[in-house]
């Protein structure tokens, strides 16, 4: 029965990595279910509150990523506040909208629409639009690289 748990638990794993790029599969969830599963099914004892803790802090940056990164690149890549904004909410939205390629394609058009309806030149409004493609993978990567942080801390509380 601990070889299926295990099993299990891997597998929610590794589709959290599958939700960097198919929004549809929530992957903090996953990764939290994978923990949970573990805490209520095989050692209730192990993980204390510093790795509950520190797990929530890490959830709470892993959320952000996508929306920060994507702010932040068209920004710097000349975008308007409302471009920030309009990218931030077209990330969160383009999750839902034709999956995996909403989460590029929304921010991109958001983007490019509202630098060009701020009578921008469609040079600048390109540019802009291309920050949130740079945002989206620099957001992917980002998650990636936090989740991994929170599985490896999680092996290492229960195997040290």
């Amino acid at each position: 029965m601990e070889i299926i748990i295990w099993i299990v638990i891997a597998a929610l794993f590794m589709a959290s990595f599958a939700g960097i790029l198919f929004p549809a599969i929530p992957s903090p969830l996953a990764v939290w279910a994978g923990f949970l599963l573990y805490h209520f099914v095989l050692n209730a004892d192990e993980l204390g509150w510093p790795f509950w803790t520190a797990m929530a802090v890490l959830t709470v940056i892993l959320l952000g990523a996508d929306v920060l990164a994507n702010s932040y690149f068209v920004n710097r890549f000349g975008g308007s506040k409302w471009g920030e904004r309009g990218a931030a909410i077209a990330v969160i939205v383009g999750s839902f909208v034709i999956p995996p390629f909403g989460i590029l394609l929304l921010p991109f058009i958001t983007v490019f629409v509202i630098e060009l309806m701020q009578a921008k030149t469609m040079q600048n409004a390109l540019r802009a639009a291309a920050g949130s493609l740079i945002g989206f993978f620099s957001g992917a990567a980002a998650k990636a690289v936090i989740q991994l942080a929170m599985i490896i801390w999680f092996l290492l509380t229960i195997i040290i």
